[in-house]
């Protein structure tokens, strides 16, 4: 036994909550699924199974909310033994799990398979996945025999960490949207920190930003950040870049620096010290004599900006910027000056270059969080514009950052009840991968069968590599409002590393009051902020030992 590696996940058994749609011939007992059971094989049942006919039976089960995980499948007692196939299909949406591959809905088993056939033992259990999923839809495909089922039920896989975080406000909207981003990030925590659990199940560095922001607001410490920033840097030779992408290489640091002042594990900076040394030099020599960034290779910031080619331009200028900016910290921190002072002189140059945005509200919030344009005069031109629209569910989070720089608190709390809370109202249980606004218009519920007269919100939208149902709607990425939340309305942040001395700087806007936790290497920050008659905010906060309010 010493010689086995003990999972860093626990299962968790989520029974199915419904009986979505069952087809009109062949289907027995189906809403016994919903009673009780045990998960174990029995000689006698005390309820009759779920008989699906040969050919001809078929059901779509709902477990409740996203599942990242396995289904397992119980079957009962017959007398002939039978042993019947099934076809099994998994789906984010209602729509999804009905769906066939490919076509004009681009269903795909692209890094889970989601899609496909397999056997029944007889009087046996039988593990289906992994996979993400909502939806799970039987059918009999058996030429032959009826499949007797006493019991379906969806097994989670989780890290079974606390969440130490906590947020609270007179808004309960923008609590739930704390709460769903918060579990969508918990569910891409799996063996590393993924973007999605159906697809992407990868190490995207770039889309780790803002789940690790997450991460730091609501579980503290975890190895799987370090694990899995380690791994994107064990794969990626300093002169190539990270996921294939240039500003992913970025990221990579900006991460770097989040998680040490977070943290302020010194002796995991350092090891980075030989790798991020070489990197940092790499991207100082990106910025030309002219100031001008010269990045090769994949240029990409997030998908809906992609087309708009200055706006891309301009949120890589003010990436590299903030990278070098953050490249010299770091370095001091490791002692490294002379490196140190090529980004400071490289990001000195670069920072006067302010190419025009051509509207694009990711380009726009980058400079103004870099600096380099005045952040309410970008709220004003950009960010306000036509409200929440074309904004992503990725760079939304810098959205929502620079509008606070702006201190256009009320108007960042809107964008995210528009934006996020409309997928709430389409019956997300998680937030995707993308999502615009214009998508509502007629749109039906993913936790329903589409009506005729409505629009499959998850089939018929998506671009890029996410057309259709390859849309994955579980996005870690998409976690951004929870962290601004705590970071912005509770207002805490670290003013040293590892919290040893710690900001509060609440930010409520409209808000009557909100409180909450945060936590700290030293234990949770407990605030609670409160808004007088005349205006001004009252203040309660208790610090753990080792923490000190910054004056």
């Amino acid at each position: 036994m010493d010689s086995l590696e003990k999972s860093e996940l626990s299962s968790f058994l989520v029974p199915p909550t419904r009986v979505l749609w069952r087809s009109e011939n062949g289907v027995s007992n189906a809403d016994n699924l919903l009673l009780p059971k045990n998960g174990q094989a029995v000689l006698k049942e005390l309820e009759k199974p779920l008989i699906l006919e040969s050919h001809t039976g078929a059901v779509l089960l709902d477990f409740g909310r996203q599942i990242a995980g396995n289904v397992e499948i119980i079957t009962a007692m017959t007398k002939n033994k039978d042993m019947p196939r099934i076809r099994v299909r998994f789906g984010e949406s209602a729509a999804e799990a009905m769906s066939e591959l490919g076509g004009d809905t681009n269903a795909q088993n692209d890094h889970a398979l989601r899609d496909f056939e397999t056997s029944l033992p007889w009087l046996g259990k039988t593990t289906l996945g992994p996979s993400g999923f909502r939806f799970l839809r039987i059918d009999n495909v058996d030429a032959e025999h009826a499949a007797h089922i006493s019991e379906v039920r969806a097994v989670l896989l989780i890290r079974d960490v606390p969440q130490l975080g906590s947020f609270k406000c007179d808004d309960e909207r923008l609590n739930q949207i704390w709460e769903v981003g918060a579990y969508t990030v918990h569910l891409n925590m799996q063996d590393y920190l993924w973007d999605g659990v159906k697809r992407d199940r990868l190490v995207w560095i770039g889309d780790m930003h803002p789940e690790v922001a997450t991460i730091n607001a609501v579980f503290g410490y975890n190895e799987v950040v370090p694990k899995s920033l380690d791994l994107t840097r064990d794969v990626t030779p300093v002169s190539a870049w990270m996921n294939g992408i240039s500003s992913y290489s970025m990221w990579w640091v900006l991460i770097h620096e989040q998680w040490w002042m977070n943290h302020g594990d010194r002796e995991y900076l350092v090891e980075q010290k030989t790798y991020m040394r070489k990197l940092l030099r790499k991207l100082a020599k990106l910025v030309g004599p002219d100031g001008k960034e010269r990045i090769k290779g994949t240029r990409f910031l997030d998908w809906p900006s992609s087309l708009n080619k200055q706006g891309v331009t301009a949120g890589l200028q003010a990436l590299l910027v903030m990278t070098l900016d953050a490249g010299e910290r770091l370095m001091l921190e490791v002692g490294d000056r002379e490196t140190a002072e090529l980004c400071a002189e490289a990001a000195d140059r670069g920072r006067v270059v302010v190419p025009d945005v051509n509207g694009s509200k990711s380009g726009a919030a980058l400079l103004a969080l870099a600096g380099m344009r005045d952040a309410q005069e970008t709220a004003k031109s950009v960010l306000k514009v036509d409200g929440p629209k074309r904004i992503s569910t990725f760079y939304g989070f810098y959205v929502l950052q620079a509008l606070a720089e702006a201190g256009e608190i009320d108007t960042a709390l809107d964008f995210i009840s528009q934006y996020w809370g409309a997928m709430l109202d389409l019956g997300a249980t998680t937030f995707w991968e993308d999502f615009d606004l214009e998508w509502m218009d007629n749109a039906a519920r993913v936790d329903e069968l589409v009506p005729e007269s409505e629009k499959d919100v998850h089939g018929c939208y998506g671009g890029y590599c996410y057309v259709g149902y390859r849309h994955s709607l579980c996005h870690g990425w998409a976690s951004g409002p929870t962290a601004w939340l705590s970071e912005r309305v509770l207002g805490i942040s670290p003013a040293e590393p590892g919290f040893q001395k710690v900001r509060i700087e609440p930010e409520l806007g409209r808000l009557k009051w909100a409180e909450g936790t945060f936590p700290t290497p030293h234990g949770e920050i407990f605030v609670r902020h409160e808004r007088r008659a005349d205006g001004t905010v009252k203040t309660k906060y208790k610090l753990p030992k080792g923490v000190k309010l910054a004056k």
